[in-house]
């Protein structure tokens, strides 16, 4: 840390550089550190520049600027607030802040223009309602928007959910078909998914230009404006907070989908959420229609889907917190959540995995109540990159028969049960 000030005002301190000042000065008189700094606190005022958080700006343009006095362009703090969590915490919602106006500048930078929003491969209601919600927002700026997506809409919810609120959306899954939409979009904006082709119909060499996204990453995406916030426990939150900075209206299917995106992934607010996400559901409800959102929140289960928890209740094994769940046959890949939320609070039961195999793929779905372990990173390192990965407390993937050397099913998911039990039994222990 370094700190700045006049010498009849700053007192020793450990860990600390000081550099005293004599007088007030101009910026550029004093002796400025050769980094960038994480953030500027200007307490007094001893910059005797017109406009100092301008001056300030010209040195490190993306550092924000907090002072404890009303200076323009500064975020206004109080000095109880001068804490270290108290600090980050600001800083997070200045970065949040700054986030959401690169986003709304780079939509707004092209003139009615052909907009691609992309989602990730067989789409949950957190990623349908994040592509709505942007598809509103762009078409607020004139633009036209396509949505597409890869793999199948097939869990009951999200067909439901669809259907209602008259979605349009566009299954993708030919690579001439996705370069031929590449090469006719102005723009493209990926929702819920950070890195083209992990578990999305994008090409490994595609730069999207924004990414929208909350999922936990550890490499950095690659695109012209970045807004990845794994504070927020749904992107659906992330978008609602994009709107919020934007102020424009917004009817009842967009807000009722934001809100049921961020029910479903909080799991009706039961794990990993937090204030921000709070705060976009509290600012959704004023136009949210509650009656139609439970409407598909509780279709009809279908006869397949009983059929897999049929199969998961006879073939789970649980040993020291870990409870493995093969499914054989898998007509419903998006059963496998629905199974691993059900089998979690089982006594016993510390962690769950679910998987199944289909068109030369295992998909997995993971649950965990163990807070000595993080699901999304030890899945990330088991399996090949882009595969799989996802929070602390809930993760999936879905994982090619050949990147493990398998040429069938009954191969392929005796070695993912091998590699599950050696993943996480040691981390179980």
């Amino acid at each position: 840390m370094r700190i700045i000030g006049l010498a009849n005002a700053l007192v020793a301190m450990e860990n600390v550089e000081i550099a005293v000042l004599p007088t007030e000065m101009e910026l550029h008189e004093m002796p400025l550190p050769e980094i960038n700094p994480t953030a500027i606190l200007i307490l007094e005022e001893i910059i005797c520049d017109d406009d100092p958080v301008r001056r300030l700006r010209d040195y490190w343009p993306n550092t924000p600027v907090l002072s404890t006095i009303n200076l323009k362009g500064a975020e206004l703090v109080s000095v109880e607030d001068l804490t270290a969590n108290a600090i980050q915490d600001k800083l997070r919602s200045v970065d949040r802040k700054q986030g959401a106006e690169e986003v709304l500048r780079r939509i707004q930078k092209e003139a009615k223009s052909q907009v691609l929003i992309v989602c990730h491969d067989n789409p949950d209601p957190d990623a349908l309602a994040s592509a709505m919600a942007m598809k509103h927002l762009c078409e607020f700026f004139g633009h036209s928007v396509l949505i597409i997506h890869g793999g199948m809409i097939e869990h009951q919810q999200n067909r439901a959910m669809v259907r209602m609120l008259n979605l349009e959306l566009n299954r993708v899954i030919l690579d001439w078909e996705v370069d031929d939409l590449l090469k006719k979009s102005d723009l493209v904006i990926c929702v819920d998914f950070s890195h083209p082709s992990a578990n999305n119909v994008l090409p490994k060499t595609c730069v999207p230009h924004i990414v929208i996204d909350h999922h936990f990453s550890e490499t950095r995406p690659a695109a012209d404006v970045i807004m990845v916030r794994p504070e927020f426990a749904a992107t659906s939150s992330l978008v609602a907070s994009l709107l919020m900075n934007a102020e424009i209206d917004i009817d009842r299917n967009v807000a009722t989908a934001l809100a049921f995106g961020i029910r479903t992934d909080t799991l009706g607010f039961t794990r990993s959420f937090n204030a921000v996400d709070l705060r976009a559901l509290s600012w959704l409800s004023a136009w949210v229609d509650w009656d139609l959102m439970r409407c598909f929140e509780s279709p009809p289960r279908s006869q397949e889907v009983l059929e897999i928890f049929k199969q998961a209740l006879n073939n789970s094994v649980l040993k020291n917190g870990l409870m493995l769940v093969p499914i054989s046959k898998m007509v419903d890949r998006d059963a496998l959540s629905q199974v691993a939320d059900f089998m979690l609070p089982t006594e016993g039961v510390k962690t769950v995995v679910t998987y199944g195999s289909r068109m030369s793929k295992i998909y997995l779905s993971a649950r965990s109540t163990d807070q000595g372990i993080h699901l999304g990173k030890i899945l990330t390192e088991t399996f090949s990159e882009g595969s799989a990965g996802g929070h602390k407390s809930i993760a999936g993937g879905q994982i090619s028969m050949r990147s493990i050397d398998c040429d069938n099913e009954i191969e392929a998911m005796e070695k993912i049960t091998l590699m599950l039990n050696q993943a996480l039994s040691g981390e179980m222990i």
